[in-house]
């Protein structure tokens, strides 16, 4: 936080006795995702000299495919978080449009309608939360805990607990190489990440619907009265988490080349914990893509770390909700900060004010 220095010159004393302080420049400051930069900077240093193995190319590659579900779902959340929610049912979204990519999969329906089919589920998914939530003014803690059940119990109802297996269907190929393949030494869902980051971060802040996702969390009150369709925009930013969460289970297929109704339980304290260590704040108006990115790719490091030196699986989970857990305090840490700070306006006041 950039604090305001203050230097005062005894030579420099006004002619009534009155000496004048001169401001000195205000120090440097890392910003909301500058201290997410240097602790991966300075964990993957420790990491390859503690393990050789993990700054090798496919290891990173690795990571970066371990955690392209985790990536999608986080973004989705991004915005909704920061237009002043949070979405609970992302991870039973991505499981239930799973089972529906891997039944048109199964189907023998073409490869573009099985995906098409598994992204108009989550989104429509997600709309259905958007809409109790705008128009019923339901809780969102509410209304998404409850989507998460009902999502859940959905994938697992239609084949009875069972995963859909899918990798011999002709559909499945493409899926699968988007998933796992390569372009040259690139993998290609590296290349679609980049894509996706891009352009949701494009979004976000060039766009008019992204200038009104942080209006409304920044104040929904003060963006109504300013014109912004507060109740379109919070339907819209929970359809697009489930658009994300659909997505996810496009990847998730690919990756395990079936179906399965039950995904990681510890994935959605990942997804939350990465928004919120990449600087968005958790009451809302406040956050980025970029910054969710560097979440991502943290808790990925730190759990590829703990898979290289053999530390149990069961001590992962653990993890997961300690990071969460400190996330949200570094997110009320830096809302009092924020609230605390004077205006600008304020601040150069009182740095004229004499003592």
């Amino acid at each position: 936080m950039t604090a305001l220095h203050q230097q005062v010159d005894p030579s420099s004393a006004a002619p009534g006795g009155e000496r004048v302080r001169r401001q000195l420049p205000p120090l440097p400051r890392l910003g909301e995702t500058g201290g997410v930069v240097v602790a991966l900077v300075i964990l993957m240093v420790v990491s390859s000299i503690a393990q050789p193995a993990f700054f090798t190319w496919s290891n990173l590659m690795n990571i970066v495919g371990a955690n392209s579900v985790a990536m999608s779902l986080a973004i989705g959340s991004t915005f909704v978080i920061i237009a002043g929610g949070i979405d609970l049912s992302v991870v039973s979204m991505t499981a239930a449009s799973g089972m529906g990519l891997g039944l048109l999969l199964s189907s023998g329906a073409p490869t573009v309608v099985c995906v098409l089919g598994a992204l108009a589920l989550g989104a429509g998914l997600g709309a259905v939360n958007g809409l109790l939530i705008s128009r019923l003014r339901i809780s969102f803690l509410v209304v998404t805990l409850g989507m998460a059940s009902i999502a859940a119990s959905l994938a697992l109802v239609v084949k009875n607990g069972s995963t859909v297996d899918v990798f011999t269907k002709p559909a499945f190929g493409p899926v699968h190489t988007f998933a796992t393949g390569d372009m040259g030494p690139v993998p290609i869902i590296l290349v679609f990440d980049v894509l996706l980051i891009l352009a949701t971060a494009g979004v976000l802040r060039y766009t008019r619907f992204g200038r009104s996702v942080f209006a409304v969390g920044s104040n929904a009150e003060a963006a109504r009265l300013n014109g912004i369709n507060v109740k379109n925009t919070t339907a819209a930013v929970y359809a697009l988490a489930g658009l994300a969460a659909g997505l996810g289970s496009v990847v998730q297929v690919g990756r395990l080349t079936g179906a399965s109704p039950q995904i990681d339980p510890s994935l959605l304290n990942g997804v939350l914990a990465a928004v919120l260590i990449g600087g968005t704040s958790f009451s809302g108006g406040k956050g980025s893509i970029w910054g969710t990115v560097l979440g991502v790719l943290f808790l990925g490091v730190v759990q590829n770390i703990m898979t290289l030196a053999d530390i149990s699986s069961f001590w992962r989970q653990a993890v997961n909700g300690l990071l969460l857990i400190l996330a949200v305090g570094l997110s009320a840490a830096r809302w009092k900060s924020l609230r605390r700070r004077p205006a600008p306006e304020a601040a150069a006041a009182l740095a004229k004010e004499p003592r």
